[in-house]
């Protein structure tokens, strides 16, 4: 059994015909088969060659895999058609111990060079610097706040007064109007930015809603991401 010289043009018209109606030298899934074999073949089969080369293309996607594959490597002269001799580790081709030391596949074991690790090492510290420069995305919010007095004598002017006198870090006091409500009784209608960290609606109701002598009661009446 085997597929001829590997390395030769020979070999790979052999692998490709016994590839024609196969997707794996063995079975139905990838295989230490495919690795053996794959192993043994010097680089991608040429385009003519189309089923070799789909092959080839399909086992070199398994390269981090390959140690995982199911099955036992055996010797190349274990594999293909019945009566084809493998002479891939033979003659000018190289010897079985030259064959051992190529792997197509690069081997995550290897030592990386001093100078790629001083690269990979200083581009690792740019990076970890210009993300500690970058400023944090702060998350806000524009709410719209009824404020609603307790009848038609409430001062709305010491209204709005006494709600514009809550301070806060991350609460800013926007446009405000006073809205019918029926009766002769208008409410305060305030908008304000608020960073969602640092403020939140139960704060402001809880504020608002402490000015008794003037603050019947606080709504959201609209809540929008900026």
């Amino acid at each position: 059994m085997g597929f001829g010289d590997l390395r030769s043009p020979s070999g790979l018209q052999v692998l490709n015909n016994y590839l024609a109606d196969r997707s794996y030298i063995e079975g139905y899934v990838p295989s230490q088969a495919d690795v053996a074999v794959f192993e043994a073949v010097s680089g991608p089969p040429p385009a003519d060659l189309c089923h070799a080369l789909r092959w080839y293309n399909h086992i070199k996607s398994y390269e981090k895999e390959k140690a995982s594959l199911p099955g036992v490597k055996k010797a190349l002269g274990k594999y293909g058609p019945a009566n084809v001799e493998d002479t891939t580790g033979s003659g000018a081709a190289g010897s079985k111990d030259d064959d051992d030391d190529i792997d197509l596949f690069g081997s995550d074991d290897e030592e990386e060079s001093e100078e790629a690790k001083r690269l990979r090492e200083e581009r690792l510290a740019q990076y970890e610097s210009k993300k500690a420069k970058k400023p944090a995305l702060v998350a806000k919010s524009s709410i719209l706040l009824d404020v609603k007095p307790w009848d038609d004598e409430t001062d709305m002017a010491k209204l709005e007064e006494c709600v514009r006198s809550i301070q806060a870090d991350g609460l800013v006091w926007g446009s405000s109007k006073l809205v019918p409500v029926g009766y002769g009784i208008k409410k305060l209608q305030i908008q304000c930015v608020v960073e969602d960290d640092k403020v939140g609606t139960d704060m402001l109701e809880e504020q608002i809603t402490a000015f008794e002598d003037y603050v019947q009661s606080m709504d959201v009446a609209a809540f929008n991401k900026i």
